[in-house]
């Protein structure tokens, strides 16, 4: 006699393998390029920190060319700093600048010839006491462009196929606390103020116990604009499942394109930290406009003057970090690069005063076009 119940659908095992197939789907469905284009276009569509540069200082590239008219210059900016290239603007050796602060607020940081052989690499790294990991960076650059961790000879090696340009290679920092600050002091002045102060939270994710990786990835907006990049780095291992409250590093670096989120600290900005870096930026021949970008052991050690590295010091081409802030409104940030621009031209017409010259217009494109053939040799995968 045949049992019945052995021929009866098992209604609860077909509704789990519905909703498996359901759920399968959409996993596929959130993962596949089309879906993964649109989302990326909602993102940065919504938020403008993701906007293209031309459209962030549009309206505020107005008042700029006012100042321009002024100025008498569409290149003024060349003349805020005069003892860095362009002013700082573009195109400015980050070695020579290095060369202008005083050695104990920089890592160590060795420069390396485009068609330096690795054995006189390798020399100079033990000369300088430098060890794995450690950054290295293209001696010209902006934006993290060329950045990257070096975490054994193999990845140097690689780095040195993959740049074709001078380079700089820099003690990796391991300090807790990142942050921009950027200084403006009229020329002939002792007094100096702090226009953007700004702290920053490197991209990372964090484990709730049943998920991977990548699925943290995609369920933050940051970390999947990211994903690109971050699937290509071999330590990150995208189907673990992290347990929860374990959190893990994605990007290394405090870049706003590379994934750092930029939070306003301009309320922490106290006559104690203008007056440190009063004391720093005197020390720097001809400079009077720029940011620090910096890693210290807490800000109550930056405020001192204390535990802190400069990781780069950029000109008048930097940029008030501040504005990036995910709470900071677009038309708040147009306010502030009004102003940044016109500290800007009061630094460059008080030096044009003294005697310093503005960049002149065959300068400019002659800048250019080297900065271009320049980027041309630095494939970084």
């Amino acid at each position: 006699m045949v049992n019945k119940l052995s021929i009866e659908p098992n209604y609860s095992n077909l509704c789990r393998m519905n909703v498996g197939v359901i759920l399968g789907f959409f996993k596929a469905l959130r993962e596949s390029y089309l879906f993964s284009k649109l989302k990326r276009i909602s993102i940065k569509l919504l938020s403008w920190e993701y906007w293209p540069m031309w459209i962030v200082y549009l309206p505020a590239s107005f008042y700029y060319i006012f100042l321009a008219v002024k100025a008498r210059s569409f290149f003024f900016f060349s003349a805020s700093n005069p003892s860095i290239e362009n002013g700082g603007m573009f195109f400015e050796s980050k070695w020579k600048i290095f060369q202008l602060i005083p050695k104990q607020y920089y890592p160590v940081t060795i420069f390396i010839k485009e068609d330096e052989g690795i054995d006189s690499i390798l020399k100079k790294i033990n000369a300088s006491e430098l060890s794995f990991p450690m950054i290295a960076k293209p001696d010209v650059g902006g934006r993290g462009f060329g950045v990257k961790k070096l975490y054994s000879l193999v990845d140097l090696r690689t780095y040195t196929r993959e740049v074709k340009v001078d380079f700089l290679i820099q003690a990796y920092v391991n300090r807790s606390y990142e942050c921009s600050v950027f200084y403006y002091r009229k020329p002939g002045t002792s007094k100096g103020e702090i226009i953007s102060f700004t702290q920053k939270e490197l991209l990372s994710v964090c484990g709730d116990g049943h998920s991977t990786i990548k699925e943290l990835i995609f369920s933050n907006n940051r970390a999947f604009l990211q994903y690109e990049t971050i699937k290509r780095n071999p330590r990150i291992k995208l189907n673990q499942i992290l347990v929860n409250g374990e959190e893990i590093e994605l990007v290394p670096y405090g870049n706003h394109v590379l994934g750092a989120k930029f939070v306003n600290a301009q309320h922490l900005v106290d006559e104690t930290l203008v007056n440190t870096f009063d004391s720093i930026s005197k020390q720097i021949n001809g400079f009077y406009f720029g940011r620090y970008d910096i890693l210290c052991t807490s800000l109550s050690d930056l405020k001192k003057g204390k535990n802190i590295s400069i990781l780069e010091l950029n000109g008048a081409g930097a940029e008030p970090a501040h504005i990036y802030d995910p709470g900071f409104s677009y038309f708040k940030a147009q306010k502030v690069l009004a102003s940044y621009f016109s500290k800007m031209y009061e630094a460059s017409i008080e030096n044009y005063k003294l005697g310093y010259t503005y960049m002149t217009f065959s300068e400019f494109i002659v800048a250019r076009r080297l900065e271009k053939e320049y980027k041309s040799k630095i494939n970084i995968s």
